[in-house]
């Protein structure tokens, strides 16, 4: 389920001089061979093949000679596609699914750059702002005192007319997330929305600040030992990358002894501390 959080077992403490290897430096090359956008329309033209020849993803993955929980995982936007992958996808339904615009897009909402009413029915113009490329920040679930960093690329989807998010450079790629963003007018928060079979992941950004940043509360499932999941919620930042920044962050698991440990605390204590979200329990 794309909505599962995981940390790696906790991880030992990285003194002075020593190098973190559960961290990571960017630059660093991607996860997927494919844009966003790419993998959002690879996605609708394999779905749209299943539909069109009435065949089941076991079917297409015992054709295309990959196992059925690549697919589906490639699908559901839990595993980037690979070039590999999408070739053999293309000889077992015979189509071309990376460049088959005209075959993968839906029926365009009402004003062709409108996105639909269950996402606020903004328009690509007015949501310019929010495009590009996010660090993004949680606290870890794995290791007391550290935080969770990768990145979110939001990007407008011309094919299915709506905002799309889409994450990289995380330790556990195989829960990097997917979905479509709702911005609606009424709460003035953004939403980043994965919907895999009805179970959801939801972050929620307040708009962003002066500096671009957005701060909010992240809600999802941490995978636990064996088949255990527990419902989780987490303060969340998302800030903007400079096209010429990237190569100074870092991406992984940042412990207190990380340089970049200071800087990426003090965007999550201003979840709470300037109250973009709040977390209560009991009465």
């Amino acid at each position: 389920m794309s909505g599962f959080v995981r940390d790696c077992a906790r991880r030992p403490v990285i003194r002075p001089g020593q190098r973190d290897r559960f961290s990571r430096t960017s630059p660093v090359s991607s996860d997927s061979e494919f844009s966003s956008e790419q993998a959002h329309q690879i996605t609708l033209a394999v779905r749209e093949a299943l539909a069109r020849r009435r065949i089941s993803r076991q079917t297409l993955a015992e054709k295309a000679k990959i196992s059925l929980s690549t697919l589906e995982k490639a699908l559901s936007g839990r595993r980037p596609f690979t070039l590999a992958t999408v070739i053999r996808l293309e000889e077992a339904l015979g189509t071309d699914l990376r460049h088959a615009d005209h075959a993968s897009a839906p029926i365009a909402a009402p004003g062709g750059g409108t996105a639909p009413d269950h996402l606020g029915s903004y328009t690509k113009a007015a949501v310019s702002w929010l495009t590009g490329n996010y660090l993004t920040l949680r606290p870890s679930f794995g290791e007391a005192g550290a935080v969770f960093a990768y990145r979110t690329e939001i990007s407008w989807s011309d094919s299915a007319s709506r905002l799309i998010f889409r994450e990289a450079e995380r330790l556990d790629t195989g829960f990097n997330q997917q979905g479509e963003v709702s911005v609606p007018n009424q709460s003035g928060h953004v939403y980043l929305v994965t919907s895999i079979s009805g179970q959801y992941r939801v972050a929620v950004v307040g708009r962003p600040t002066h500096t671009g940043a957005m701060y909010g509360i992240l809600t999802s499932l941490r995978a636990g030992r064996g088949t255990q999941l527990t419902p989780v919620s987490a303060a969340i930042a998302l800030v903007p990358i400079r096209p010429d920044g990237e190569a100074q962050l870092s991406f992984g698991r940042i412990g207190p002894s990380h340089r970049h440990h200071d800087a990426y605390r003090e965007h999550l204590d201003r979840v709470t501390a300037e109250e973009f979200a709040l977390f209560k329990a009991g009465p």
